[in-house]
């Protein structure tokens, strides 16, 4: 017998959020940017994907600030002094080792320096289904942020 709940929750995991193909980034991890609405300098610490498209997380000299890519405008400089690349990319299918009872393939939906170490950010929960059956719940709880440790490489 086929287990329609496991399977609906590997589809669930595999498929990409933002569609078929990735979008492309308005501006690369650690690139220095100017943010429009605060009118100050900062450097790309992150990037994770929402419904309205990627956001970015920007370290500037007293704050970090979320914004939209609309928001910023990339120099083209890197942080001069910077740590480790990621281990793994945005898209990226990986194995989460701290699955529970679900399937433990994941797709890399955000990249996250925090404390000069690497984050992920990984579906760990399902969403809900309403009770009518015509409406998909997700939360934003549902997002995990996890190091590499907890992370293993898929070679398909």
């Amino acid at each position: 017998m086929i287990n329609l709940v496991q399977n609906l929750e590997t589809c669930w995991y595999l498929s990409p959020p933002w569609g078929k193909d990735i979008p492309s980034l308005q501006v690369s991890l650690l690139e220095r940017v100017y943010v429009i609405p605060t009118k100050t300098f900062g450097y790309c610490c992150g990037v994770e994907w929402s419904d309205k498209g990627w956001k970015y997380e920007i370290a500037t000299l007293h704050d970090d600030i979320t914004v939209f890519g609309h928001e910023i405008i990339g120099t083209g400089n890197l942080q001069a002094v910077t740590p480790e690349k990621p281990v793994f990319r945005l898209g990226e299918t990986v194995e989460f080792r701290f699955h529970g009872e679900g399937p433990p393939l994941r797709i890399i939906q955000g990249v996250q320096l925090i404390n000069d170490t690497w984050f992920y950010c990984i579906e760990w929960m399902s969403p809900e289904l309403s009770e009518n059956g015509d409406e998909v719940f997700t939360s934003r709880d549902a997002i995990a942020r996890v190091t590499d440790f907890d992370l293993e490489r898929v070679r398909l």
